[in-house]
Parts: C-alpha cells; structure tokens; sequence
C-alpha cells in the first residue's frame, strides 16, 4: 500500500475536513483518508495512486495541496 501526503494550508474547519474527504473517496485506488486540521495535513493511502488526481480532488473541494 503506497501513502501520498499534502500539506492543505487553507483548511480551517470540519466542512473543510469533509469536503476534502468527499472528493478524495472518489479518487480510484484510494483506500484511506486521514485529514489533520492542526496540521493542516492530509494523507492518503491506497494502491497505485496518482498523485495528479489526488491534488485535483483536492482543488475541487476548493482547497490547494502542497507536498508534504
């Protein structure tokens, strides 16, 4: 199981947490999202995951990532 981890600066809330979580569970391959508000984090695990449809799950919540 491979792991991608952002960092996601703009989060700030629980509607944050559940709309990063909502786009990243539509993203093929992955198995897990844990997302860190005090962090400001998120990482997903999976298999074979693309990293470019990660970061676009991420922008469609309305959110940037950043490599962690």
């Amino acid at each position: 199981m491979e792991e991608l981890r952002f960092r996601v600066p703009g989060m700030s809330c629980s509607h944050c947490e559940h709309a990063i979580s909502t786009e990243l569970a539509k993203v093929a391959g992955v198995a897990a999202v844990e997302v860190d508000l005090d962090a400001k984090s998120v990482r997903v695990r999976g298999e074979a995951i693309d990293d470019a449809l990660v970061r676009a799950a991420i922008a469609d919540a309305g959110y940037e990532a950043v490599a962690a």
